[in-house]
């Protein structure tokens, strides 16, 4: 048999990016498969729809054209059904494509992506599991979740300047607030801003909020950033671009498989996606998604 494959294309990804780019990321693929099927959806329910109607007829490898957001909707299917998943990355975050090492360029990903699938090269990686969904990158709550949210909401700008400003406008409004934290090993009563439990280290468009995060250590690295103050909290932000955040006094970090956040009130986020508020409770599962890399 011939590997078989799919590029999903996401068309408002990267403002439209992914739509100008896909005939030419198809036609660099197609001669590394025996079949190439091209799934199109405007919507995550036909996205899914169409996943389902190309595993039935034996897909072995989805590749996803688009940003954070088509990338988490293809963890979800790849994850339970076990296809493989190839990432071209269009969109304004790529954090999970940043990750696995693939390049930032749509074409040069491509290219890397067609070697990949000819010499049949794959690795497993671990996925977070919360609830009913799968995330591949950082789970986070409080200020971090609430900034997503914001960001969002925000048709302007583009990229990594739109988070930056949605952290501006959100250290107006949030409290830092008491939280009890199950771990591992044990319980963490403490006042804290936000917590992030990274898969892999990047959110927001490239933020290392979790810079020692391995998908293949079958841990959680946890950031927990505690009652700074505005003042100093708006000194840290830079540091969150170099990782150097983890050496400030009021920032604590662990390691855990499982993980249970409790702060009512609180907003989630995981790979980008609302999941609802806190408690929230997740569980790295190691080896639980095949990617092509």
């Amino acid at each position: 048999m011939g590997l078989n494959a799919a590029l999903a294309v996401h068309p408002a990804s990267g403002r439209g990016a992914a739509a100008r780019i896909a005939e030419a990321v198809a036609a660099r693929l197609r001669p590394a498969v025996d079949r190439l099927d091209i799934l199109t959806a405007g919507s995550v329910e036909e996205s899914r729809a169409l996943m389902r109607s190309a595993h039935a007829e034996g897909l072995d490898a989805l590749i996803v054209l688009g940003g954070d957001g088509a990338a988490h909707q293809g963890v979800q299917f790849c994850a339970d059904h076990g296809v493989a998943l190839g990432l071209v990355p269009s969109g304004t975050g790529n954090d999970f494509a940043r990750a696995l090492g693939v390049p930032a360029d749509p074409r040069a990903a491509t290219d890397v992506l067609a070697k990949a699938l000819q010499a049949g090269r794959r690795r497993s990686v671990d996925l977070g599991r919360l609830g009913e969904t799968w995330f591949a990158t950082v789970l986070c709550a409080g200020f971090d979740a609430a900034v997503n949210a914001r960001a969002n909401a925000m048709r302007w700008p583009a990229g990594p300047r739109r988070y930056d400003l949605a952290i501006l406008a959100e250290l107006a409004a949030f409290r830092p607030r008491p939280i009890v934290l199950h771990t591992d090993d044990g319980v963490l009563e403490l006042e804290a801003t936000l917590v992030a439990a990274g898969n892999t280290p990047y959110y927001g468009g490239g933020v290392p909020i979790c810079p020692a995060a391995d998908p293949e250590d079958g841990l959680f690295d946890v950031t927990v950033i505690g009652t700074p103050g505005r003042a100093r909290l708006l000194r840290m932000l830079p540091h969150l671009r170099t990782g150097e955040h983890v050496g400030r006094p009021t920032v604590h970090t662990f390691r855990t498989r499982t993980l249970r956040i409790e702060a009512p009130g609180w907003p989630v986020y995981a790979d980008g996606e609302d999941q609802g508020g806190a408690p929230a409770e997740a569980t790295c599962v190691p080896s639980a998604l095949t990617v092509v890399s």
